[in-house]
């Protein structure tokens, strides 16, 4: 194959538009061979092609150009080690009757011509079909072309690289054909020069499903019409609603972080309006509770650690979130105050944002994970090998923050921690991979002149908040989504990949557009979720539905957020968890008066204070910016301390516990019952239940003499044992 067809025009191979592709679709580049840092067997190329010009030398120059033969091409090194012609470590990689291999040799046979410098730009790819309904077994041809500059579009599914995100669900092949392999929705996600695009595969699963299920399936906003439509295409049947004892457990856990109380549940199942749920959403929008839970969550995601920060820094940044978080500020102004902020970071909250991790190059990479869900950091050292984010935007977006200077603390862990940020007129970071500095400009967006003196962060700022950004409203949707239904429509949370899809990307883009609408209030987003059927269904799976992990046909049962875990055992215990010891990197653990008794785990402010429960239950210690440093994962260590550890056998031995009201106190066997069912599940024990219970507790009561007038006493190990079998159970410390 000397030429490729080009609209109506023949062109022939060029390095950076062919051979590049080839040999990344051939693995030559990859990381496991010649694109590692120290390359192999002495031939070094840059990771998946990102440097043309330095490939380029490398094949035609170095090792006094021994690898090209242009007057016999198909003896040049370049064709006879991957083809298996001459002994190669990596084996074959290059059929010789495959289309790359004739693209080689016609390149080689032209002269092996270098890059052109004002050759046409690759502007974006396309893939038909976008969207591909199959059964298993059945297949479909993708066809991927090339859009330039200049005009041209070219044919580019030979040179594409191909993989699937569900192999579960769809395979592909080196060419582009694809195979269902079972039932779900996949994506192929397509890599060629630095450009990635997708096609979707849905593969419906086999269930008989009446067409009335999802025609009568109840919906409440513009959420379930777009999850019931991806349940249909699927053939998914929707689990009912859930009750009202689950909903209202549930929904306080996910809003505010704590159990209803017995009066508060009572309350909500004897009341018949029909709006009581709607009333219960609103009142919890409005607790101080929702204020310490939210400020806590977003305190995870902007890296509050005083393992980082002095103990009035941390005060003074956590104090900033909660007061942003009580106003109900719109996300793209806190957003805007962080990337702009200066001054003292005592006196300006914000600006310990950028205390944590000073340099250009991390400001860069925690600004794009925290509120765009990307991250660049691969692209530090080479394009990313698994997003369009190249070298060259790695060092245009950090140079956005080369100016950026703090005065003041070092680190030491003596004085008050007092940075004062400020910005400077000059100051440049250079991009080591050409000796010079890159044009500061935020991802995909225009750069600024190295002569501009501005605080290039406002420029930064304008483009990261602006509706325009598919980036920016889309990560803050994904992150209060997965927050309210354990399972985010983009996992990992913070990971926006375009080859990373959302499992309904309809619905994503519709409730990013719903938050630019009512100007970034998280209030009005958080409410709209909790209102939805999809929030408020069971979580019992159906026959029909078992198999979804993704698509929200039901609720997503998860274990409980340590800190909510341990706020719940210490509600229910009425012994609150004392907080009064710190640890720091380097350092012994010092005492604290910070936290007063009574203090809840969501109102810790700082991930430096010691906690044996919340460390083993997956806290994050926000030493980075990502959400995998939490951990929801139920482990061995967590069952061991549940049944034999201190935390609930303890509260429940003390001498202030719920355990010692319940003897003071004259209530009967079955009322003792029942409360104790309605603060810790927030509903009342079944017939079965309850007889039960009452039979073991009869058995244990201590008889009383025939003329007392009280009832028969239990034994308090009894009363401990009744509470301990509810918290320890997966009802009390799952979400569910």
């Amino acid at each position: 194959m000397a030429s490729f067809a080009v609209a109506e025009e023949q062109i022939s191979p060029d390095f950076r538009r062919h051979v590049i592709p080839i040999l990344s679709k051939a693995g030559c580049n990859s990381g496991a061979c010649h694109g590692a840092l120290a390359g192999k067997g002495g031939f070094k190329l840059s990771l998946n092609g990102y440097d043309a010009e330095g490939d380029y030398a490398a094949i035609t120059q170095h090792a006094r150009g021994r690898r090209i033969e242009l007057g016999d091409p198909g003896r040049s090194l370049l064709l006879a080690k991957p083809t298996g012609a001459l002994p190669h470590k990596g084996g074959l990689v290059l059929d010789p009757k495959s289309d790359g291999y004739q693209v080689l040799m016609s390149w080689l046979a032209a002269g092996a011509p270098p890059p052109a410098v004002d050759e046409p730009v690759l502007e974006r790819l396309e893939v038909q079909p976008l969207h591909v309904l199959l059964q298993p077994e059945e297949s479909q041809q993708l066809t991927v072309r090339a859009f330039y500059s200049d005009g041209q579009v070219e044919d580019v599914t030979r040179l594409a690289k191909f993989t699937s995100t569900e192999a579960s669900v769809c395979k592909v092949d080196s060419n582009g054909q694809v195979t269902a392999m079972g039932h779900g929705e996949g994506a192929i996600v397509i890599w060629f020069s630095s450009q990635i695009v997708l096609s979707r595969i849905t593969s419906p699963y086999e269930h008989k499903i009446a067409p009335e299920v999802f025609a009568e399936a109840p919906v409440k906003n513009f959420i379930d019409e777009h999850v019931n439509r991806k349940l249909q295409q699927l053939n998914l049947a929707p689990s009912a609603r859930c009750n009202d004892e689950t909903f209202l457990r549930r929904v306080y856990l996910d809003t505010i972080g704590v159990l209803p109380t017995s009066e508060e549940s009572l309350a909500f199942f004897n009341d018949t309006a029909p709006e009581k749920r709607d009333r219960v959403i609103d009142a919890l929008l409005e607790r101080k509770e929702y204020v310490d839970y939210w400020a806590y969550r977003w305190s995870d995601v902007l890296l509050i650690n005083g393992k980082l920060l002095r103990p009035p820094a941390v005060k003074a940044y956590y104090q900033w979130i909660r007061n942003h978080v009580e106003q109900n500020t719109p996300w793209d102004q806190v957003v805007r105050e962080v990337v702009t902020s200066t001054g003292s970071n005592l006196d300006q909250g914000a600006t310990n944002f950028f205390a944590v991790h000073t340099s250009p190059e991390e400001m860069a990479e925690n600004v794009s994970q925290a509120f765009m869900g990307l991250s660049i950091n691969c692209a530090k050292c080479h394009n990313h090998p698994l997003e369009k984010w190249t070298n060259d935007q790695y060092y245009a977006m950090a140079n956005l923050f080369a100016r950026v200077r703090a005065k003041g603390w070092e680190g030491a862990r003596s004085g008050d921690g007092k940075r004062t940020l400020l910005v400077v007129g000059t100051g440049e970071l250079v991009q080591p991979r050409t000796g010079r500095p890159q044009l500061p400009a935020p991802l995909d967006g225009e750069p600024l002149s190295l002569d501009d003196t501005s605080d290039r962060r406002a420029h930064l700022a304008r483009w990261l908040t602006s509706p325009k950004n598919p980036y920016f409203t889309k990560s803050i949707t994904n992150r209060v989504w997965h927050a309210l239904l354990g399972v985010g429509l983009v996992e990992q949370v913070d990971d926006l990949r375009l080859s990373n899809p959302a499992s309904n990307e309809e619905l994503l883009q519709t409730l990013s557009d719903y938050l630019i609408e009512h100007q970034y209030d998280l209030k009005a987003l958080v409410r709209l979720i909790l209102q939805s059927e999809t929030y408020q269904r069971s979580s019992q799976a159906l026959a029909t539905n078992a198999e979804d992990r993704r698509f929200y046909s039901r609720y997503y049962p998860r274990r409980l957020m340590a800190e909510v875990l341990l706020d719940a055992i210490s509600q229910v215990s009425a012994v609150p968890t004392t907080f009064d010891k710190i640890s720091y990197d380097g350092a012994d653990v010092e005492d604290t008066k910070e936290y007063e008794v009574g203090t809840r785990a969501t109102q810790l402010y700082d991930s430096a204070v010691q906690s044996k429960f919340l460390a083993m239950f997956g806290r994050n210690e926000r030493d980075i910016v990502c959400e995998c440093q939490r951990s929801d994962a139920p482990s061995m260590v967590q069952v061991l301390h549940i049944n034999n550890g201190e935390t609930i056998n303890e509260k429940l031995r003390n001498e202030n516990s719920r355990i010692t009201e319940i003897l003071n106190s004259s209530l009967s066997e079955d009322e003792i019952i029942c409360d104790a069912y309605l603060r810790a599940l927030s509903r009342a024990p079944t017939d079965d239940e309850r007889q039960q219970l009452l039979q073991v507790l009869a058995a244990e009561a201590e008889p009383q003499a025939a003329d007392s007038q009280t009832a028969a006493k239990l034994p308090r190990e009894v009363l401990e044992d009744l509470y301990w079998s509810l918290m320890s159970s997966r009802e009390f410390l799952f979400q569910h």
